[in-house]
């Protein structure tokens, strides 16, 4: 691929793709959230993102849009075009057919399919292609497709929101507010980006929530709850609030017949599960949530949820909504890891922190086993 033109100019046009396809995000699945900006003579002729469901692609809208003016334009695409056949042609042939001159990939697809398949059908056309612009924004705002296309499971983020001392809840169960009013607007718009929200039966039994994206524009994501004892309520609000998506109970292979008789119906999905060392084996329910074709989890608690899933390494990022509060006795975040030794905890690489509300939200992966530096 060749080097930018205008660095500043194809930068500012990529972050317009990024843009458009920040707001498809979590709509897209299994597909990513792709964004498509034509450009010719330095003004916009069409725009496009990835439409809910995956079809039609970016490129698909951008170009209808741009009609004849996209003969001899920029193409600007946040993820690499895809170069198969599918339910539609290939986004590559369709900017070469459109007489596109150049086109600008902000990342490679790593979908073997696709892989640099698409850059090399604009190239043997004789297209300009330049790469790696805004590279690292559009992986990440596609982490989770690319978990999914690399493990065969969607991303998870482990949310937590605790006081300054660890702790999710007073003593006697109450934990409404801890986290600042700004803290709980990000963590829905984090509900509407993620195809699916989790919580064990001990939230549902504490809080009674009902798991929906309350903001505006907003959509819900499939309601998980994770019930190895049948403990939560059947009319529960997680099970008979009106939302056009679904709830899943995961309990165990053992419990799925008693438990399609008290929670089945037409809005529940009971999901059966094998077990581990007693406990349900989360790693195999995100790799069922995987070949559902689902790009992103986002686990919300309580603390033995938080345990298992952290033992059983299935987080990619941890989020901690850190509250300038001190319970001094409480609920604890985490629950079960038993960790003996400090050296064989989890730390968190890759560590950022930044302010939101009165709240600090620290993030970073989870590793397990290394020395603390």
């Amino acid at each position: 691929m060749t080097r930018l033109r205008d660095p500043e100019t194809d930068r500012r046009f990529m972050g317009e793709a990024l843009e458009l396809a920040r707001s498809v995000l979590g709509l897209t699945s299994p597909n990513p959230a792709v964004g498509c900006v034509i450009v010719r003579g330095g003004r916009v002729a069409g725009r496009g993102a990835t439409a809910p469901g995956g079809r039609p692609h970016a490129e698909t809208v951008a170009l209808a849009e741009a009609g004849a003016r996209a003969r001899g334009a920029t193409a600007y695409v946040s993820f690499e075009p895809c170069a198969h056949f599918g339910q539609t042609p290939p986004c590559a042939r369709a900017l070469v057919e459109a007489g596109i001159a150049r086109v600008v990939v902000g990342c490679v697809d790593p979908f073997p399919k696709v892989r640099g398949r698409g850059i090399a059908i604009l190239k043997r056309a004789g297209i300009e292609v330049s790469g790696g612009v805004l590279e690292q924004e559009c992986r990440a705002l596609n982490e989770g497709f690319i978990t999914r296309v690399a493990t065969g499971r969607p991303f998870a983020i482990l949310k937590l929101a605790a006081t300054l001392d660890g702790r999710i809840a007073a003593a006697g169960g109450d934990s409404r507010w801890i986290s600042s009013t700004p803290s709980r607007e990000m963590v829905h718009r984090w509900r509407r980006e993620a195809d699916a929200v989790m919580v064990g039966a001990g939230t549902v039994l504490a809080d009674n929530p009902r798991l929906t994206c309350r903001i505006e524009g907003g959509r819900d994501p499939v309601r998980v709850i994770v019930d190895g004892h049948l403990r939560a309520p059947a009319d529960a609000r997680v099970f008979t609030e009106r939302s056009n998506a679904p709830a899943i109970l995961v309990t165990t292979r053992a419990n799925l017949e008693r438990a399609r008789i008290r929670y089945g119906s037409a809005r529940v999905e009971v999901l059966g599960a094998p077990t581990r060392s007693g406990e349900l084996a989360l790693d195999d329910v995100m790799e069922e949530f995987g070949r559902r074709g689902w790009c992103k989890v986002l686990i919300e608690g309580g603390a033995h949820l938080a345990g298992a899933a952290l033992r059983q390494k299935i987080v990619d990022r941890v989020a901690l909504f850190l509250a300038p509060r001190i319970l001094g006795c409480g609920l604890a975040a985490v629950e079960g890891l038993g960790f003996d030794k400090v050296k064989r905890s989890i730390r968190l690489a890759g560590l950022s922190a930044r302010p939101v509300g009165d709240d600090w939200l620290l993030e970073g992966r989870p590793v397990v086993g290394l020395k603390a530096r």
